[in-house]
């Protein structure tokens, strides 16, 4: 059985950071993988999915500027 990472009727979501709390999200989660082993697949999956949401915080927070 498998599941995308992502559903958007399943994963909206009504509130978007404002750009500035965005971006230090994204600084933290890269921040806090950088130093992932590439080896150990979990590690990488918590990474994916992580760094994945930190993207979506970061465009929506984006797009809501550019309104």
């Amino acid at each position: 059985m498998s599941a995308p990472l992502y559903d958007a009727e399943r994963d909206s979501s009504t509130w978007n950071p404002p750009l500035d709390l965005a971006i230090d999200c994204a600084r933290g989660a890269l921040a806090r993988h950088q130093g992932s082993d590439i080896h150990d697949d979990r590690a990488m999956l918590v990474a994916a999915v992580h760094l994945e949401r930190a993207l979506r915080q970061l465009v929506a927070a984006l797009d809501n500027e550019a309104w």
